[in-house]
């Protein structure tokens, strides 16, 4: 019985905390802009639609493919669901000078910021890259990912659409 009590009361708490989580708040950090301008976090919004924020960096294979394979479709996403995607550099200060050359290069229409401090990676608990932050309208973390396989752009984009659609995410 004391088990079955410890295994529901430790149940309860898990789903407290990882719902608690999920729902957190993009957190207030300073990043770079494109132009070397200061831009805090807590001003990422997109009217009430769903952000996409992605960790990146311009020695990552992974990331960059990811990036490079989203951008292929974005049009399309934004005009469906009106989401927002920004690409966050995590390029220290000696790479930093990559990112917007590798960016304009590819042609992405994402917000792109460089977190060479990485005081948002460290913020939101970053550990490798590529990670992906899926953001709701109340600006919300509503579902996350971790590394990337082809396809896994697909999976986001469902994601997107059914939060696009009011849905909430069950992850």
């Amino acid at each position: 019985m004391k088990k079955l009590i410890l295994l529901s009361i430790l149940t309860t708490l898990s789903f407290t905390i990882f719902s608690q989580q999920e729902k957190r708040a993009m957190p207030s950090v300073n990043v770079t802009d494109m132009e070397g301008g200061t831009v805090n976090t807590s001003e990422f919004n997109n009217d009430g639609k769903p952000m996409i924020v992605n960790f990146w960096a311009t020695w990552c294979s992974p990331c960059k493919r990811e990036l490079n394979n989203i951008a292929d479709v974005y049009d399309d996403w934004v005009e469906e669901t009106g989401v927002k995607l920004i690409a966050i550099s995590i390029d220290d200060a000696r790479n930093a000078g990559k990112v917007a050359p590798y960016v304009n290069g590819k042609g992405w229409e994402y917000e792109v910021y460089i977190d060479s401090n990485q005081d948002l990676k460290r913020a939101l608990n970053v550990n490798n890259v590529p990670h992906t932050f899926l953001l709701n309208g109340k600006g919300e973390i509503v579902w996350q990912h971790n590394s990337y396989q082809e396809g896994d752009e697909d999976t986001l984009y469902e994601a997107v659409k059914a939060l696009a659609a009011g849905k909430e995410l069950k992850h």
